[in-house]
């Protein structure tokens, strides 16, 4: 987890309920690839909705921002998988009904407000991606932004690997 520091200001944040990753980020998108996947992986990205402060008597929520990027020059990155988890373990959204094809070098991102604290302060989530051939690893992160008073912060948290890069 890298700290950013303090904001000079933050927005509030608005909720966007049911995003259509589709829609909303078409000019990253392209068409699925015909050739059958040659390689898969996944990510976990551990996520902050809500973190404790003040020796736990103080509850600050932030904003999420999971961005997928797609770290190939030339090959789409087909993503599988991107699902919301909190603290207990439990799903709380999917994001994708079905594989989308993420264009070289374009990214997709989901973004969960301050007002939604679903997650809580071990949120998580889960991307699994695929591609029909040798692929740079795509690079997955969670910002999280948020404030108290005149103090905001934003911090990123990186996405590990969850099982090595494989042939399907």
């Amino acid at each position: 987890m890298v700290l950013l520091g303090p904001l000079g200001s933050a927005l509030p944040a608005v909720a966007q309920p049911n995003v259509n990753l589709e829609q909303t980020f078409a000019d990253s998108l392209t068409a699925l690839p015909k050739e059958e996947v040659a390689v898969s992986g996944g990510f976990y990205v551990p996520a902050y909705s809500s973190v404790a402060m003040s020796r736990g008597k103080l509850r600050v929520d932030f904003s999420v921002t999971l961005s997928v990027h797609n770290a190939s020059e030339s090959q789409p990155l087909v993503v599988r998988r991107i699902a919301y988890f909190d603290t207990a373990g439990k799903q709380v959204e999917s994001y994708l009904k079905a594989p989308v094809a993420v264009k070289p070098l374009a990214t997709i991102s989901i973004f969960i407000p301050t007002d939604d604290v679903r997650g809580g302060t071990g949120a998580n989530f889960i991307v699994d991606w695929a591609a029909t051939g040798e692929i740079a690893e795509p690079v997955v992160e969670a910002l999280m932004v948020g404030g108290v008073a005149n103090a905001h912060y934003a911090f990123i948290s990186q996405g590990r690997p969850t099982r090595s890069v494989s042939k399907k």
